[in-house]
């Protein structure tokens, strides 16, 4: 898969054939493709120790069939062992040629990268053993829909790893956070997102959701997909 473009690929790692070869114009792409060069300047001083760590706590299982859904400009990419699939996607043209340039550069054979829309995946359901998102679940248009098709491609008894920000349940801290929402709206992200507002009546078993410090405006949530299908 080195050396191979976007344009190129006929099928992805889960071998779903690709009906186009042309990247689409998402409604959201025009904002992130400008902020490709802040994005890379600034973003992985602030999240990407998170992400490494957290991708190693999952001590993934070789042969794995793995999906990050926004994967951006393939920031966590290195984090993942070589003896997985690992399928990308991203709405943003810009970020994911990054990505792309990424892989090409480290020769890597286990990662595709694919434009798509994550509030409407183009897989089967229970397509992969985890998925993981980070950071993405509160700029889309509709977090709950993005949620559900996670939980739709995930496999019965499957992983789910998300790390985003969400609404402290500190009232204080909620309320000063809140207070920015009419900004951040504009720049293409929600400070008010509610994590049982995300997850709730969805066939999940919570398994852990913790802050890695303090301090720290991000949650990590672990969860168990379709569990009573997994154990049936």
């Amino acid at each position: 898969m080195s050396g191979a473009s976007l344009a190129e690929k006929d099928t992805d790692s889960s071998g779903v054939k690709n009906s186009t070869k042309k990247i689409p114009e998402p409604h959201s792409s025009p904002f992130y493709n400008r902020l490709v060069p802040t994005y890379q300047a600034f973003w992985p001083a602030v999240a990407r120790r998170r992400i490494i760590a957290t991708i190693e706590s999952l001590s993934i299982p070789p042969d794995s069939k793995v999906l990050e859904v926004g994967v951006g400009t393939g920031m966590s990419l290195d984090s993942y062992p070589h003896n997985i699939s690992l399928t990308g996607v991203d709405l943003s043209e810009a970020m994911l040629a990054e990505a792309q340039n990424l892989i090409n550069e480290k020769g890597y054979q286990h990662i595709n990268v694919l434009p798509m829309n994550a509030e409407n995946l183009e897989f089967p359901d229970s397509s992969f053993d985890m998925v993981m998102s980070f950071h993405t679940i509160s700029v889309v248009s509709d977090p709950r829909k993005m949620m559900s098709e996670i939980v739709r491609v995930c496999k019965p008894g499957g992983r789910i790893l998300l790390i985003n920000h969400f609404r402290s349940e500190n009232p204080l801290i909620a309320r000063v956070v809140d207070s920015a929402g009419n900004i951040t709206k504009r720049l293409g992200w929600r400070t008010d997102l509610n994590i049982d507002e995300v997850i709730s009546d969805l066939p999940l078993r919570l398994d852990d959701c913790y802050k890695t410090s303090k301090l720290s405006l991000f949650t990590v949530m672990k969860a168990t997909c379709k569990p009573e299908l997994a154990t049936a």
